[in-house]
């Protein structure tokens, strides 16, 4: 030790220059680390604020879908309770409901020819009014489902109102008219909650039909007008045709917006949250100026805390012995040396080096724990980890979000949310890969708290240390998105977009399927081909727009008059096609009778000028012999071009190969 004892008796003065240095190190590396905080934090607060407008959005389009729904399922109960009443008797019903009031601004019932005959509160002329003319009287008409109107201006308040309708039947079964409820946009509490909702200082919520008509738009809003709320045509349209999603949108030169839409589906509406992008970044940009002072001030707490232990361990020069002394008697582990000298700082360099690797190797373990926390704590995958008796022992924020559990759920509470239909299986694979140590691979259905059914991928992996089990840890992903989508695509293959019914695929499948039926079981079945008389000038006259719209309302009254059994489809172009199963050739007869009829009465107007069609039906049973569906369509597309032949709207019926029965209709 002497020759290292001889060597502190030379130290002289801690230069200032590597406090300096620290300094300019330390203030880049702030600077950088603010930099990389600020640009992916960016994009990081735009997933997180569109993850939670959509979870917004979704609440706020299921409550107004229960809304809608509790509202119609009323008026479905009210039509119900006047089944079999007198007309003079159907005011006295509506005054009965009063309780109705709370909901509607009125309500009122018409007759099978659209006049009104009762209304509640009785307003001075709305009895007596036609409404057969409306669009909603004449589709609710054809059409066994609710439906809500277009708004409108009511003509005693003035305020914007909406129609809920539901179509009202005799005892019989017969068209009686509708029984409707005025919902009241302005004053009425449909969007009462909606006006309380605040998404900061220019955040809104604004409710829109498919139409594109406004329904609600927060009476708030100093800093964001209507033009500019609705400048995102083109996210907007989809939204309009059915889209729902998250989007970040910028029109018009204006600030970007984070914008959700969800489908109102009862009420055919579309809600849209919205916030502009700069408020949901200000928190971050508040954070880093925060950081920025603290990590400041910290620099310069430490450089002044260094500077004054330089300084200390400069001044008694004769601790330096002491301190070689203890470390050759293993009092101590490091030197703590401060001086100039190149052969004193190469002993303690060395010393403290190696010291320091021991400290940076468990520096690095420590950050490698801590950097698995946090990558499971803020992954927006779903995670956890099981134990090797297979116990949940750890879920992370992003699966309590996903499956709506809390931080203080039970393990039992998974197992109960997984769907009755998917349980026992997935308990036996569980219980297969805790054995066997295998991968657990599944899709199933979980039971989320909000009432819906969540599809959800789960793979859990085995983890080795040193060749042993530590455990498991799994990873879930909704996939009820991708399994809807599926589910779209088989329901797309098989059906016509314009009139929603079957397409020439889906229908030519059942029809083999009832060929395959007969030729097994004899069960029969009838076929119906037919094309529309009179179409074309429609389509010449009135452009593609009418004729589609023709098509549909065809559509809607030819599958509102068939029998829930049946198979109606669009062929292509002006030509339907309808199956009939366990149905016999009498019966479809029968059938083809009233479609004829039903069909006759359906119009579209351009111009003034009011268009219809007719029918020319053909008619075939399925027989001993027929090999194949072709020859069965062959065989009543032969019969449809023979009552085409005998001058339209007419049904032609056909019993075998060359015996062709024209009706009597």
């Amino acid at each position: 030790m002497a020759p290292i004892a001889s060597l502190a008796r030379s130290l002289c003065s801690l230069q200032g220059r590597l406090l300096a240095g620290l300094a300019m190190t330390w203030l880049v590396i702030v600077g950088i680390v603010l930099v990389l905080a600020w640009q992916f934090g960016k994009g990081l607060v735009d997933e997180v604020n569109l993850a939670h407008l959509r979870y917004e959005s979704q609440l706020i389009a299921d409550d107004l879908a229960e809304q809608v729904e509790g509202r119609l399922g009323a008026l479905k109960r009210l039509e119900q309770s006047m089944r079999g009443a007198e007309m003079e008797e159907l005011s006295s019903r509506l005054a009965s409901n009063q309780v109705l009031l709370e909901w509607f601004e009125g309500l009122m019932v018409t007759d099978a020819g659209g006049r009104v005959v009762a209304d509640w509160p009785v307003v001075p002329g709305r009895v007596g009014l036609e409404t057969a003319d409306t669009e909603y009287f004449r589709l609710v008409r054809h059409s066994p489902w609710p439906y809500v109107s277009q708004p409108f201006i009511g003509r005693a308040s003035g305020d914007s109102l909406v129609l809920m309708l539901v179509p009202r039947f005799d005892e019989q079964g017969s068209f009686a008219g509708l029984v409707g409820g005025m919902i009241n946009l302005t004053h009425g509490g449909l969007f009462r909650r909606l006006e309380r909702i605040r998404l900061g200082e220019d955040g809104y919520v604004s409710v829109l039909t498919a139409a594109g008509e406004l329904l609600f738009h927060p009476r708030r809003q100093p800093s964001v007008t209507l033009s500019e709320a609705f400048d995102d045509s083109a996210t907007l349209q989809l939204a309009l045709d059915g889209w729902q999603g998250e989007t970040v949108s910028q029109s018009g030169g204006g600030p970007p917006i984070l914008m959700s839409y969800r489908q109102i589906w009862p009420a055919d509406w579309v809600v849209k949250v919205a916030v502009p992008q700069a408020q949901v970044r200000v928190p971050l940009g508040d954070f880093l100026v925060r950081l920025w002072w603290a990590w400041l001030v910290l620099a310069i707490m430490m450089l002044v805390t260094m500077r004054l232990l330089v300084r200390r361990l400069l001044s008694p020069l004769h601790r330096l012995e002491r301190q070689i002394a203890q470390v050759g008697a293993g009092e101590r582990r490091y030197l703590e040396l401060s001086t100039s000298m190149h052969e004193l700082r190469q002993v303690a360099s060395s010393f403290n080096r190696l010291e320091h690797e021991r400290l940076a190797a468990l520096e690095h373990l420590r950050d490698r724990q801590a950097f698995l926390d946090a990558v499971l704590g803020s992954t927006p995958i779903g995670m956890f980890v099981a134990d090797l008796k297979g116990r949940l022992n750890y879920l992370n924020p992003a699966l309590l979000e996903l499956l709506g559990l809390d931080a203080m759920h039970s393990a039992r509470e998974w197992w109960e949310r997984i769907h009755p239909a998917d349980k026992q299986g997935t308990e036996d694979m569980w219980r297969h890969t805790l054995a066997t140590g295998s991968d657990f691979v599944r899709q199933l259905r979980f039971l989320h708290p909000g009432g819906a059914t969540l599809w959800v991928e789960v793979h859990a992996s085995q983890v080795l240390g040193n060749e042993q089990s530590l455990g498991f840890v799994g990873m879930v992903k909704d996939i009820t998105e991708r399994r809807q989508q599926e589910a779209l695509q088989r329901w797309e293959a098989e059906h016509d977009p314009l009139t929603g019914l079957l397409n020439r695929r889906g229908f030519e499948r059942r029809l083999e399927e009832a060929l395959a039926e007969y030729s097994k079981t004899g069960t029969p079945s009838v076929l119906i081909l037919f094309d529309l008389d009179h179409f074309k000038p429609i389509n010449d006259e009135g452009g593609h727009a009418l004729g589609d719209e023709m098509l549909r309302r065809v559509a809607q009254v030819v599958a509102w008059e068939v029998r829930r059994s049946d198979h109606v489809a669009r062929q292509g172009g002006d030509e339907f096609a309808v199956l009939l199963p366990s149905c016999t050739l009498k019966q479809a007869g029968e059938i083809a009778e009233s479609l004829r009829r039903a069909v006759s009465e359906v119009t579209v107007t351009n111009e003034g000028k009011i268009y219809s069609i007719t029918l020319s039906m053909g008619v075939t049973a399925l027989q001993e012999g027929d090999e194949s569906v072709e020859v069965v369509l062959a065989r009543a597309d032969e019969a449809s071009y023979k009552a085409k032949a005998d001058g339209r709207n007419t049904v032609v019926i056909t019993t075998c190969d060359d015996d062709l029965i024209d009706s009597l209709w």
